[in-house]
């Protein structure tokens, strides 16, 4: 059985989601509405120990929380970009941009156009844009 076919019951500790967790709700979002998980929950799990299974999600055009996970991305790269990679390995950044590169779709493809674009004009960063999911709403290349 698959966590896809598997129903989902809960976090153990929502601020701190494992893998297993995050990857089950995903595919039953609506068994734990947004509305109730911790304020900032997005930033909360936007950071390296997720950010593996926030990108397979993202990658995954049948998953029910695909745009919240890319949602996690774009604030990952932002995170990562502004703070010159003290917060993120670079390393990691760019493995993942180089992969939506190459087997992403259009909308994985537009998150790593748009995190090449900010990693050389950091300047162009717009809290609302990276972190509150306006580009992931617009889907639109900077």
């Amino acid at each position: 059985m698959s966590v896809q076919d598997s129903a989902f019951h809960g976090f153990a500790n929502p601020v701190d989601p494992s893998p297993a967790e995050l990857r089950a709700w995903a595919y039953h979002p609506d068994s734990v509405s947004l509305a109730s998980m911790p304020p900032d929950w997005d930033l909360l799990v936007s950071g390296d120990r997720l950010i593996t299974t926030l990108f397979d999600l993202a990658m995954d055009p049948s998953c029910p929380a695909r745009r919240f996970a890319l949602h996690c991305l774009y604030i990952y790269a932002a995170d990562g970009i502004r703070t010159n990679f003290r917060a993120h390995p670079k390393r990691r950044f760019r493995k993942l941009v180089d992969q939506a590169e190459r087997n992403g779709d259009e909308m994985m493809r537009t998150w790593a156009h748009n995190s090449r674009v900010l990693l050389t004009r950091p300047e162009l960063f717009v809290y609302r844009e990276w972190c509150e999911g306006g580009l992931v709403r617009e889907n639109r290349r900077l």
